[in-house]
């Protein structure tokens, strides 16, 4: 896959290492050829030196053929300007941009911008470790609005059916995993002890859940 990354500070710079060392093809782009140093050296990409708005630093980047384009500078609208003229005056198939407001992520994502809030993923996962309830975490979805998260049955749950855990448009169990193979629940499915349950849960649902999970 041919990548294109604007922004070479702590995230683009990891990003594009990852991404380089998995096997893809990368692109760089900074204005400050001295950010190029925080490059890993598992990076076998292009770092190329100049302004992202200016459409010949693009070109040298590949942005014609690029598969994927990711915006990680320090400035929000920056960040989503370029995502923007990615996908819509260069047809990269894959954007996606890193928008510290919470609020602007919302408003740009709601423009067909994928964005992630690392302001609202990072303070969601703060508290996650902070009040640990026996969740483990399995993948965030969008900003952190919704988790898949992985809980066992204990004892008490054990006996109760999957219906028992489902709030509408809140929280579904999605997956039951029993004696080592996966199944996908209905309503009616009952819990076993042991059974290790994966659960699709709003953010703002968490409490509840954990309660519903709690002895």
């Amino acid at each position: 896959m041919r990548v294109i990354i604007v922004g070479c500070g702590r995230v683009g710079a990891l990003l594009a290492t990852m991404l380089s060392t998995d096997g893809h093809e990368v692109a760089i782009v900074d204005r400050d050829p001295a950010a190029f140093k925080r490059l890993g050296g598992g990076f076998k990409g292009v770092a190329i030196e100049g302004n992202a708005f200016d459409r010949q630093v693009l070109m040298r980047a590949g942005i014609e053929r690029a598969d994927a384009f990711a915006s990680v500078t320090a400035g929000d609208n920056t960040n989503y300007v370029l995502a923007a003229m990615a996908r819509n005056r260069f047809q990269v198939p894959r954007v996606v941009t890193r928008i510290y407001d919470p609020l602007r992520a919302d408003i740009y994502r709601r423009f067909g911008v994928e964005t992630i809030s690392s302001t609202v993923w990072g303070a969601y996962r703060i508290r996650e470790l902070l009040t640990y309830s026996g969740l483990s975490r399995v993948l965030t979805v969008a900003s952190g609005e919704l988790e898949v998260v992985e809980a066992e049955v204990n004892a008490l749950l054990a006996g109760h059916q999957v219906k028992d855990l489902t709030i509408p448009g809140e929280t579904q169990v999605v997956a039951v995993i029993r004696g080592g193979a996966a199944l996908i629940p209905i309503t009616m499915t009952t819990l076993v002890k042991g059974d290790r349950l994966l659960i699709a849960v709003l953010a703002s649902a968490m409490p509840r859940l954990e309660t519903m999970l709690s002895p």
